[in-house]
């Protein structure tokens, strides 16, 4: 089944995605951080259906609060569980994609730096679950 998302549908999911990979190379130790973004980023690749055509979009239609990582997490928490129940209400499989390709991310960014994830990763790495959850 394909879906139509509109523009500011496309917007919130790119809002999610990518501000969820620039949460937790936030959380990052700064030896890592572009590691993690790359390798994070990158994962959204594999994404299929309406969510990967969504994230492989050039557009740069959205605008991450990067002033601190809790306003960033103000705006980026939200959007993930606003994706989910957006995409939910299209198609459930949809939602499901969705929350495998920021899982795919989230574990993506965990294997960017050497060693176990700081304590602050797997904190970030937590809220972004729930979020996508809620």
């Amino acid at each position: 089944m394909t879906i139509d998302l509109t523009a500011q549908d496309k917007t919130t999911l790119r809002t999610a995605a990518f501000g969820a990979v620039t949460l937790l190379a936030y959380a990052a130790s700064p030896a890592s951080a572009h590691k993690v973004s790359t390798d994070g980023t990158l994962s959204f690749a594999a994404a299929t259906g309406a969510v990967g055509h969504a994230l492989a979009s050039k557009k740069r239609d959205f605008k991450l609060d990067v002033k601190s990582s809790a306003a960033l997490a103000d705006q980026v928490l939200p959007a993930l569980a606003h994706s989910v129940r957006l995409l939910g209400a299209h198609d459930p499989k949809e939602a499901a994609n969705f929350q495998a390709a920021i899982t795919t991310a989230v574990a993506a960014a965990d294997r960017a730096h050497k060693g176990e994830p700081s304590p602050g990763m797997t904190a970030m790495a937590e809220k972004i679950a729930q979020a996508l959850q809620a």
